[in-house]
Protein backbone atom coordinates (compact mmCIF):
# COMPACT_ATOMS: atom_id res chain seq x y z
CA UNK A 1 0.00 0.00 0.00
CA UNK A 2 1.32 3.36 -1.15
CA UNK A 3 1.14 6.56 0.33
CA UNK A 4 1.98 10.08 -1.60
CA UNK A 5 1.39 13.40 0.79
CA UNK A 6 0.91 15.94 -1.82
CA UNK A 7 1.64 19.81 -0.49
CA UNK A 8 0.76 22.39 -3.29
CA UNK A 9 3.36 25.57 -2.99
CA UNK A 10 3.86 28.59 -3.83
CA UNK A 11 6.58 30.33 -2.16
CA UNK A 12 6.91 28.75 0.94
CA UNK A 13 10.90 28.44 1.49
CA UNK A 14 10.36 29.05 4.56
CA UNK A 15 7.42 27.17 5.85
CA UNK A 16 7.73 24.06 3.94
CA UNK A 17 10.76 22.66 6.35
CA UNK A 18 8.31 22.70 9.11
CA UNK A 19 5.52 21.42 7.41
CA UNK A 20 8.01 18.22 5.96
CA UNK A 21 9.33 18.06 9.83
CA UNK A 22 5.95 17.25 10.80
CA UNK A 23 4.94 14.42 8.63
CA UNK A 24 4.47 11.08 9.59
CA UNK A 25 7.45 8.41 8.28
CA UNK A 26 6.16 5.52 8.92
CA UNK A 27 2.24 4.60 9.50
CA UNK A 28 0.20 1.48 9.99
CA UNK A 29 -0.77 -0.46 6.97
CA UNK A 30 1.09 1.89 4.49
CA UNK A 31 4.50 -0.05 3.09
CA UNK A 32 5.64 2.96 1.03
CA UNK A 33 5.07 7.01 2.17
CA UNK A 34 6.24 9.54 -0.25
CA UNK A 35 5.92 13.55 -0.57
CA UNK A 36 5.34 15.41 -3.37
CA UNK A 37 5.56 19.12 -3.54
CA UNK A 38 4.01 20.68 -6.27
CA UNK A 39 5.66 24.14 -7.25
CA UNK A 40 2.89 26.31 -8.50
CA UNK A 41 5.67 28.32 -9.91
CA UNK A 42 7.26 29.85 -7.36
CA UNK A 43 9.96 33.14 -7.05
CA UNK A 44 11.96 32.13 -4.33
CA UNK A 45 14.05 28.94 -3.36
CA UNK A 46 11.21 26.55 -2.68
CA UNK A 47 12.08 23.67 -5.06
CA UNK A 48 16.02 23.75 -3.61
CA UNK A 49 14.21 23.66 0.06
CA UNK A 50 12.33 20.56 -1.55
CA UNK A 51 14.97 18.49 -2.68
CA UNK A 52 17.35 19.46 0.17
CA UNK A 53 14.97 18.03 2.48
CA UNK A 54 14.69 14.54 0.68
CA UNK A 55 10.88 15.31 -0.94
CA UNK A 56 10.70 12.17 -3.30
CA UNK A 57 8.97 14.09 -6.01
CA UNK A 58 9.04 17.65 -7.17
CA UNK A 59 6.09 18.60 -10.19
CA UNK A 60 7.23 22.30 -11.03
CA UNK A 61 4.42 23.88 -13.16
CA UNK A 62 5.12 26.98 -15.76
CA UNK A 63 3.83 29.56 -14.17
CA UNK A 64 1.70 29.96 -12.01
CA UNK A 65 -1.82 28.38 -12.35
CA UNK A 66 -3.65 28.68 -9.09
CA UNK A 67 -4.33 26.70 -6.04
CA UNK A 68 -6.81 24.41 -7.90
CA UNK A 69 -4.69 23.71 -10.64
CA UNK A 70 -1.95 22.85 -8.30
CA UNK A 71 -3.74 19.85 -6.64
CA UNK A 72 -5.33 18.31 -9.51
CA UNK A 73 -2.35 18.38 -11.45
CA UNK A 74 -0.95 16.55 -7.68
CA UNK A 75 -3.61 14.22 -7.97
CA UNK A 76 -2.85 12.94 -11.38
CA UNK A 77 1.15 12.77 -10.78
CA UNK A 78 0.78 11.11 -7.97
CA UNK A 79 -1.78 8.59 -9.75
CA UNK A 80 1.19 7.84 -12.31
CA UNK A 81 3.84 7.25 -9.33
CA UNK A 82 1.21 4.75 -8.21
CA UNK A 83 -0.46 5.65 -4.99
CA UNK A 84 -3.37 3.68 -3.31
CA UNK A 85 -3.57 6.47 -1.04
CA UNK A 86 -3.41 10.45 -1.83
CA UNK A 87 -3.20 13.12 0.90
CA UNK A 88 -3.10 16.74 0.63
CA UNK A 89 -2.13 19.05 3.00
CA UNK A 90 -1.04 22.85 2.50
CA UNK A 91 2.67 24.15 3.14
CA UNK A 92 2.11 26.50 5.54
CA UNK A 93 2.44 23.81 8.31
CA UNK A 94 -1.57 24.53 9.42
CA UNK A 95 -1.98 20.98 10.12
CA UNK A 96 -0.88 18.33 12.32
CA UNK A 97 0.80 15.80 10.61
CA UNK A 98 0.55 13.18 12.63
CA UNK A 99 -3.36 13.12 12.33
CA UNK A 100 -2.37 11.52 8.68
CA UNK A 101 -2.99 8.34 10.55
CA UNK A 102 -7.24 9.70 11.32
CA UNK A 103 -7.43 10.51 7.81
CA UNK A 104 -5.88 7.15 6.29
CA UNK A 105 -7.80 5.17 8.30
CA UNK A 106 -11.62 5.00 7.10
CA UNK A 107 -10.10 4.53 3.27
CA UNK A 108 -7.96 1.21 4.99
CA UNK A 109 -11.05 0.41 6.41
CA UNK A 110 -13.04 0.28 3.52
CA UNK A 111 -15.88 2.55 4.86
CA UNK A 112 -15.02 5.61 3.01
CA UNK A 113 -13.27 7.03 -0.40
CA UNK A 114 -12.16 10.38 0.70
CA UNK A 115 -11.95 11.96 4.08
CA UNK A 116 -11.98 15.44 5.08
CA UNK A 117 -10.16 16.57 8.13
CA UNK A 118 -12.60 18.42 10.19
CA UNK A 119 -10.53 21.57 11.50
CA UNK A 120 -12.75 22.71 13.97
CA UNK A 121 -12.70 26.16 13.27
CA UNK A 122 -14.58 27.45 16.41
CA UNK A 123 -11.26 26.18 18.43
CA UNK A 124 -8.88 28.02 16.30
CA UNK A 125 -7.96 31.01 18.01
CA UNK A 126 -6.54 33.23 15.59
CA UNK A 127 -9.67 32.95 13.42
CA UNK A 128 -12.33 35.92 14.26
CA UNK A 129 -16.13 35.51 14.90
CA UNK A 130 -16.95 36.61 11.61
CA UNK A 131 -14.41 33.66 9.33
CA UNK A 132 -15.95 31.36 12.04
CA UNK A 133 -19.10 32.78 11.27
CA UNK A 134 -18.36 32.35 7.27
CA UNK A 135 -16.69 29.55 7.67
CA UNK A 136 -20.09 27.87 8.89
CA UNK A 137 -22.14 29.37 6.93
CA UNK A 138 -19.98 28.12 3.88
CA UNK A 139 -19.69 24.62 5.03
CA UNK A 140 -24.16 24.30 5.70
CA UNK A 141 -24.19 25.24 2.27
CA UNK A 142 -21.91 23.23 0.81
CA UNK A 143 -23.74 20.32 2.72
CA UNK A 144 -26.84 21.15 1.04
CA UNK A 145 -25.55 21.13 -2.55
CA UNK A 146 -23.42 17.65 -1.93
CA UNK A 147 -25.93 15.86 0.29
CA UNK A 148 -22.88 15.50 2.41
CA UNK A 149 -22.24 15.78 6.22
CA UNK A 150 -18.46 17.72 6.15
CA UNK A 151 -18.80 20.32 8.44
CA UNK A 152 -15.44 21.47 7.13
CA UNK A 153 -15.71 21.90 3.67
CA UNK A 154 -13.11 24.45 3.04
CA UNK A 155 -10.11 22.32 4.49
CA UNK A 156 -7.27 21.44 3.13
CA UNK A 157 -6.43 18.45 4.73
CA UNK A 158 -7.98 15.22 3.24
CA UNK A 159 -7.17 11.93 1.76
CA UNK A 160 -8.55 10.22 -1.66
CA UNK A 161 -8.54 6.63 -2.36
CA UNK A 162 -6.91 5.96 -5.61
CA UNK A 163 -10.80 5.16 -6.77
CA UNK A 164 -12.18 8.45 -5.64
CA UNK A 165 -8.74 9.90 -7.28
CA UNK A 166 -9.19 8.63 -10.48
CA UNK A 167 -12.74 10.30 -11.08
CA UNK A 168 -11.77 13.38 -9.49
CA UNK A 169 -12.01 16.78 -11.81
CA UNK A 170 -11.24 20.48 -11.11
CA UNK A 171 -12.44 23.12 -13.71
CA UNK A 172 -12.44 25.91 -10.94
CA UNK A 173 -8.98 27.97 -11.01
CA UNK A 174 -9.83 29.22 -7.36
CA UNK A 175 -9.87 26.56 -4.69
CA UNK A 176 -10.25 22.35 -5.13
CA UNK A 177 -11.77 23.01 -1.68
CA UNK A 178 -15.98 22.86 -2.25
CA UNK A 179 -16.03 21.77 -5.88
CA UNK A 180 -14.20 18.45 -4.75
CA UNK A 181 -16.54 17.83 -2.04
CA UNK A 182 -19.87 18.56 -4.27
CA UNK A 183 -18.58 16.62 -7.24
CA UNK A 184 -18.21 13.77 -4.79
CA UNK A 185 -21.47 14.24 -3.60
CA UNK A 186 -23.11 13.99 -6.08
CA UNK A 187 -21.24 11.31 -7.72
CA UNK A 188 -22.32 9.18 -4.96
CA UNK A 189 -18.53 8.74 -3.30
CA UNK A 190 -18.16 7.38 -0.05
CA UNK A 191 -17.12 10.93 2.14
CA UNK A 192 -16.31 11.01 5.86
CA UNK A 193 -15.21 13.73 8.50
CA UNK A 194 -12.05 13.14 11.24
CA UNK A 195 -11.43 16.16 13.49
CA UNK A 196 -7.95 17.02 13.18
CA UNK A 197 -5.41 19.46 15.32
CA UNK A 198 -3.96 22.61 13.24
CA UNK A 199 -0.84 24.03 14.59
CA UNK A 200 -0.10 27.87 14.92
CA UNK A 201 -0.13 30.21 12.27
CA UNK A 202 3.09 31.47 10.45
CA UNK A 203 1.64 33.36 7.61
CA UNK A 204 -1.75 35.00 6.43
CA UNK A 205 -3.32 33.04 3.91
CA UNK A 206 -2.14 34.03 0.63
CA UNK A 207 -5.53 32.46 -1.70
CA UNK A 208 -7.76 35.68 -1.59
CA UNK A 209 -6.66 39.22 -0.71
CA UNK A 210 -10.05 40.35 0.57
CA UNK A 211 -12.91 38.32 2.77
CA UNK A 212 -15.58 39.75 -0.20
CA UNK A 213 -13.27 38.53 -2.92
CA UNK A 214 -13.20 35.39 -1.25
CA UNK A 215 -16.67 34.83 -0.85
CA UNK A 216 -17.97 35.99 -4.50
CA UNK A 217 -15.41 33.56 -6.39
CA UNK A 218 -16.73 30.69 -3.67
CA UNK A 219 -20.03 31.44 -4.28
CA UNK A 220 -19.79 31.64 -8.49
CA UNK A 221 -17.78 28.13 -7.69
CA UNK A 222 -20.70 26.97 -5.81
CA UNK A 223 -23.22 27.96 -8.44
CA UNK A 224 -21.00 26.46 -11.68
CA UNK A 225 -20.36 23.29 -10.11
CA UNK A 226 -23.58 22.19 -8.86
CA UNK A 227 -25.44 23.52 -12.23
CA UNK A 228 -22.90 20.65 -13.70
CA UNK A 229 -24.76 18.22 -11.64
CA UNK A 230 -28.29 19.18 -11.41
CA UNK A 231 -29.11 21.39 -14.44
CA UNK A 232 -32.67 20.53 -14.56
CA UNK A 233 -33.53 21.05 -10.45
CA UNK A 234 -31.35 24.78 -10.91
CA UNK A 235 -33.04 25.89 -13.63
CA UNK A 236 -36.57 24.64 -13.12
CA UNK A 237 -36.28 26.90 -9.79
CA UNK A 238 -35.69 30.13 -11.45
CA UNK A 239 -37.41 29.98 -13.85
CA UNK A 240 -40.60 28.83 -12.16
CA UNK A 241 -40.42 30.92 -9.62
CA UNK A 242 -39.95 33.50 -12.67
CA UNK A 243 -43.07 32.22 -14.62
CA UNK A 244 -45.46 32.34 -11.42
CA UNK A 245 -44.29 35.59 -10.32
CA UNK A 246 -45.38 36.30 -13.88
CA UNK A 247 -48.48 34.55 -13.79
CA UNK A 248 -49.59 36.31 -10.60
CA UNK A 249 -49.30 39.48 -12.05
CA UNK A 250 -50.98 38.57 -15.04
CA UNK A 251 -53.65 37.54 -12.51
CA UNK A 252 -53.55 41.30 -11.18
CA UNK A 253 -54.20 42.97 -14.49
CA UNK A 254 -56.82 40.89 -14.94
CA UNK A 255 -58.65 41.60 -11.74
CA UNK A 256 -58.63 45.02 -12.96
CA UNK A 257 -59.06 44.04 -16.26
CA UNK A 258 -62.92 43.16 -15.64
CA UNK A 259 -63.27 45.56 -13.16
CA UNK A 260 -62.90 47.97 -16.23
CA UNK A 261 -60.38 49.80 -14.85
CA UNK A 262 -57.00 48.93 -17.31
CA UNK A 263 -56.11 52.17 -17.23
CA UNK A 264 -52.57 52.20 -15.77
CA UNK A 265 -52.07 48.88 -15.09
CA UNK A 266 -50.64 48.33 -19.03
CA UNK A 267 -47.53 48.23 -17.65
CA UNK A 268 -48.21 44.88 -15.29
CA UNK A 269 -49.40 42.94 -18.59
CA UNK A 270 -46.31 44.31 -20.14
CA UNK A 271 -44.24 43.07 -17.04
CA UNK A 272 -46.17 40.07 -16.83
CA UNK A 273 -45.73 38.95 -20.69
CA UNK A 274 -41.65 39.14 -20.21
CA UNK A 275 -41.59 37.24 -16.97
CA UNK A 276 -43.71 34.28 -18.19
CA UNK A 277 -41.85 34.43 -21.65
CA UNK A 278 -38.29 33.96 -19.35
CA UNK A 279 -39.21 32.02 -16.89
CA UNK A 280 -40.32 29.26 -20.01
CA UNK A 281 -36.91 29.88 -21.98
CA UNK A 282 -35.52 29.15 -18.16
CA UNK A 283 -36.92 26.01 -17.93
CA UNK A 284 -36.77 25.27 -21.97
CA UNK A 285 -32.54 25.99 -20.97
CA UNK A 286 -32.62 23.65 -18.04
CA UNK A 287 -33.99 20.94 -20.18
CA UNK A 288 -31.16 21.36 -22.74
CA UNK A 289 -28.20 21.51 -19.76
CA UNK A 290 -29.36 18.39 -18.61
CA UNK A 291 -28.67 16.75 -21.92
CA UNK A 292 -25.68 18.28 -21.55
CA UNK A 293 -25.21 17.00 -18.06
CA UNK A 294 -26.17 13.53 -19.64
CA UNK A 295 -23.23 13.73 -21.83
CA UNK A 296 -21.02 15.36 -19.84
CA UNK A 297 -21.32 12.28 -17.41
CA UNK A 298 -21.26 9.96 -20.23
CA UNK A 299 -17.79 11.62 -21.27
CA UNK A 300 -16.61 11.25 -17.37
CA UNK A 301 -16.79 7.58 -17.59
CA UNK A 302 -15.04 7.35 -20.54
CA UNK A 303 -12.21 9.54 -18.90
CA UNK A 304 -12.56 7.13 -15.58
CA UNK A 305 -11.83 3.99 -17.86
CA UNK A 306 -9.12 5.46 -19.53
CA UNK A 307 -7.60 6.23 -16.25
CA UNK A 308 -7.81 2.80 -14.92
CA UNK A 309 -6.95 1.35 -18.16
CA UNK A 310 -3.46 3.62 -17.86
CA UNK A 311 -3.25 2.52 -13.93
CA UNK A 312 -3.24 -0.93 -14.73
CA UNK A 313 -0.18 -1.63 -17.33
CA UNK A 314 1.68 0.39 -15.02
CA UNK A 315 1.02 -1.84 -12.50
Amino acid sequence: MKLIIQIPCLNEEQTLPETLKDLPKSLSGIDIIEVLVIDDGSSDRTVEVAKKHGVHHVLSLTNNKGLAKAFIYGINHALDQGADIIVNTDADNQYFGEDIKKLIQPILSKRADIVIGDRQVETIRHFSPLKILLQKLGSWTVRQLSGTTIPDATSGFRAYSKEAALQMNVISDFTYTVETIISAGNKNIAIEHTPVRTNKKLRESRLFPSIQVYLRRTLVTMLKVYSMYRPLKLFTIAGGTTFTVGFLIGCRYLFFFFQGQTEGHVQSLILSAIMLTVGFQMIMMGISAELISVNRKLLEDIQLRIKKNKAESKD
